[in-house]
């Protein structure tokens, strides 16, 4: 049970990586009031929460609905969190997560709290991906109820790091930012390899 928690709440966490979302979130609100960034930061970490509680809900229709086995989709996903974790250890914005396109039209925007900050930044692919295999490992009522509780965790830390962060944005360094993505970067390629390896031993 405490294994479950801990690879649950480790694996939501590194993926959504609050820390990565913060540049963006900064520059996208530079104009908004303190008051007008905590509420797009409250709308996104409640948004970011709830794509994810769908998709994991959602899961075992979607593998039925297109013969998808969990040992396969756990193969996809640990290639999907290795490919966004090279990126993060190369403190390099992901393209599984934002594309320049996305974010030149964010600059434009009044209210960025669901595209693009919740979706993709915070809720992108690999979240979702990692939120359909943890899902599916949840067999029992207790560990349903973990994944579900790490889940609304992640978005309280998400939106406490994010307010945080608007309202001493001066004070932030870049090089202390790039530290903490590089670190999650390297836990997030760890559970990459251990998602495929556990499928390797369900097929």
């Amino acid at each position: 049970m405490i294994e479950y928690a801990l690879l649950t709440f480790g694996s939501l966490f590194a993926i959504v990586d609050p820390f990565a979302a913060i540049p963006p979130f900064i520059a996208m609100t530079s104009n908004d009031t303190a008051a007008q960034r905590r509420r797009m930061a409250r709308t996104a970490c409640l948004t970011c929460g709830g794509v994810m509680s769908a998709f994991a809900m959602l899961g075992p229709t979607i593998f039925r609905l297109f013969g998808i086995t969990l040992a396969a989709f756990q193969v996809a996903g640990g290639l999907v969190l290795l490919l966004s974790a090279l990126d993060m250890l190369r403190a390099k914005k992901s393209g599984l997560k934002e594309t320049p396109e996305e974010v030149a039209e964010a600059m434009n925007k009044d209210d960025i709290a669901i595209t693009p900050l919740a979706v993709p930044l915070l809720a992108g692919p690999g979240a979702i991906t990692t939120s359909i295999v943890l899902a599916g490992r949840a067999t029992t009522l207790a560990h349903k109820a973990i994944f579900f509780a790490a889940i609304a965790l992640v978005a309280l830390i998400s939106y406490w790091t994010l307010t945080v962060a608007s309202e001493s944005a001066k004070k932030l360094s870049p090089t202390i930012l790039n530290i903490i993505t590089r670190l999650m970067g390297l836990l997030l390629a760890a559970i990459g390899v251990q998602f495929i390896l556990s499928a390797l031993k369900l097929g």
